[in-house]
């Protein structure tokens, strides 16, 4: 699974004109290939905290998001990313994944837990990391089958409250 998502990225890579959308049918094609009853939405409408680059579904559930991912270009760095406004609206989120493509950062009820690297790129190639491709998969299937988690104490509230006063100010100004 994870050798297949490599080889669609260095497909796009070797266009020399992909930016960070030509990646996504790659990643939703990986999610989707680690269970079935998967439903992997590119672009979903807006949601508690922002507009995150794909919302999860179990098939026979489409009113049960699962978790968000947002993607960022290959060479973005996601240390930048994490201190952005837009990320933490997102840490709002029960279940989330930060991913340029080839490093993965899973955040639980807004705490990240774990980093996975599979690949960097390196000018018009990839370099992959095979040792770290089972992780992964064990990874995003426990993302995937892993249940919301309830708020247990005031500063996880704070947090999502938090997220949602921003997207409300920004939706006014």
């Amino acid at each position: 699974m994870i050798s297949n998502y490599i080889n669609q990225l260095l497909l796009e890579l070797a266009t020399g004109n992909a930016m960070e959308h030509s990646y996504r049918p790659a990643l939703k094609t990986l999610f989707e290939s680690m269970d079935p009853s998967i439903r992997a939405v590119n672009e979903p409408s807006r949601s508690a905290h922002g507009a995150p680059d794909f919302a999860f579904y179990k098939s026979t559930n489409n009113s049960l998001v699962l978790g968000y991912v947002e993607t960022k270009d290959l060479n973005v760095s996601l240390d930048d990313v994490e201190k952005t406004e837009q990320l933490k609206r997102y840490l709002g989120y029960a279940n989330l994944i930060l991913t340029n493509y080839g490093e993965f950062r899973f955040f639980r009820n807004g705490e990240k837990y774990q980093t996975i690297t599979i690949a960097k790129p390196n000018g018009s190639v990839i370099t992959s990391f095979p040792e770290s491709y089972s992780q992964l998969e064990h990874e995003l299937k426990a993302f995937l089958d892993g249940q919301p988690e309830s708020i247990t104490n005031a500063k996880k509230l704070a947090q999502i409250m938090g997220g949602k006063a921003l997207r409300v100010r920004d939706n006014v100004s």
